[in-house]
C-alpha cells in the first residue's frame, strides 16, 4: 500500500476540526497525506493551517459553498494515491488507524474497502452507546472476530438488513470510488449506496475489528427538529425500493428482498414518532409513520 490520502471535507465547528487534524498528525505510521477542503468561512482557519508547518498537510478554501456532495466530489478529485479515507470533520483517528488499514491491505491486497473497528463517542468525547449503535453491534454487524474478507450478495444482504458501517472510518481504493462516484439524488444514504454499487461491481471489503477510529455521534441531533421531519427516511425508502429492483435484475434475490423490506430503517423511523409528536411535529410524525409501516413506493 502506498501513502494514504486522508481527505477532510470541512464545514462547521473549528475546535472539532482541529482535534480531527491533530489526530491525523499523531499517527504512528507517518505515511499519509492530509487534504482539507474548507466549504465554510470561519475566521482564523487558514492561518491555523499555515502555522502547522507539516508538508503532508494541504489546506484550501472553496470560493463558493459546494454543499456536502459537491465538497466530497472535490476532495475525491484531489486524491493522488491508491487508497483514501473521507474523514469526518468531528471524528478522531486513534494513533493506530493508518497502521491498521495498511496491515489489512498487506493481508488482502486490492480490496476496495476496509472497515476497521470503531468506538462511538458523544459530543464531548466520552464513550457513547446509543440504541442505534447497540443494534449495529448486536443485531447486524458480523459476529466473527479478527480480520476477514467479505463480499458478494451475502455482504449486501447483511448491510441492507441493517447498515452497520461507519462511513468516515472506511478506507477506500481510490479508483473504485472514482469509477462509481456519488449520486446526485442522495445525501443521507449516499454511503450505503456507494458500497452496494461496489459490491455489485464485484468488489470486496475487509472487516477488521481492531479499534482504531472514534466516530462522534452528537446527542443534540436526537432532539433537533430535522430528526423528526421524516425526510431522511423518505430518501432512504426511495433508495431501498429502487435498489431492490436493480438487485433483482442483477440476480441477487435475497439482497433484493432485504432492500425491499429495509426493516432496520423502518424500525428507526418508528422509534422517532413519539418524539416528533411531543415536539409538535405532526407532519413529520405522519411522514415517519408512513415510512415505517409501508414498503410500497410513494406516488409521484
Amino acid at each position: 500500500m502506498t501513502t494514504l490520502d486522508v481527505l477532510l471535507p470541512y464545514y462547521g465547528d473549528v475546535a472539532l476540526m482541529q482535534a480531527a487534524v491533530r489526530s491525523v498528525l499523531a499517527q504512528t505510521d507517518p505515511d499519509w497525506r492530509l487534504t482539507v477542503v474548507d466549504d465554510g468561512k470561519e475566521p482564523g482557519v487558514p492561518e491555523w493551517f499555515a502555522e502547522l508547518g507539516d508538508p503532508r498537510v494541504s489546506y484550501r478554501r472553496n470560493e463558493q459553498n459546494l454543499g456536502v456532495t459537491g465538497n466530497y466530489r472535490k476532495c475525491l478529485g484531489l486524491a493522488e494515491h491508491e487508497y483514501l479515507v473521507f474523514m469526518g470533520t468531528d471524528d478522531i483517528m486513534l494513533p493506530n488507524y493508518v497502521a491498521t488499514v495498511r496491515a489489512a491491505l498487506a493481508e488482502y491486497p486490492g480490496a476496495a474497502m476496509i472497515q476497521p473497528g470503531v468506538e462511538v463517542i458523544d459530543s464531548v468525547g466520552n464513550p457513547s452507546n446509543t440504541l442505534a449503535d447497540q443494534a449495529k453491534r448486536r443485531l447486524y454487524a458480523p459476529k466473527e472476530q479478527g480480520r476477514r474478507l467479505m463480499g458478494g450478495e451475502d455482504l449486501a444482504v447483511s448491510l441492507l438488513r441493517g447498515n452497520w458501517l461507519y462511513f468516515p472510518s472506511i478506507c477506500w481504493r481510490t479508483d473504485a470510488v472514482r469509477g462509481t462516484g456519488f449520486r446526485d439524488d442522495l445525501e443521507i444514504i449516499q454511503d450505503l449506496a456507494l458500497v452496494i454499487d461496489l459490491l455489485q461491481a464485484g468488489e470486496q471489503m475487509i472487516v477488521d475489528d481492531t479499534r482504531c477510529f472514534q466516530y462522534r455521534r452528537h446527542n443534540v441531533s436526537i432532539s433537533a427538529k430535522s430528526a423528526y421531519s421524516g425526510t431522511r427516511f423518505t430518501e432512504a425508502r426511495r433508495y431501498f425500493l429502487d435498489s431492490a429492483d436493480r438487485l433483482d435484475a442483477h440476480g441477487w434475490p435475497r439482497a433484493a428482498k432485504a432492500s425491499r423490506l429495509h426493516l432496520s430503517a423502518r424500525i428507526h423511523a418508528l422509534t422517532l414518532v413519539p418524539g416528533a409528536m411531543r415536539a409538535g411535529q405532526w407532519d413529520g410524525a405522519k411522514t415517519l409513520l408512513r415510512n415505517a409501516t409501508s414498503t410500497a413506493a410513494q406516488p409521484r
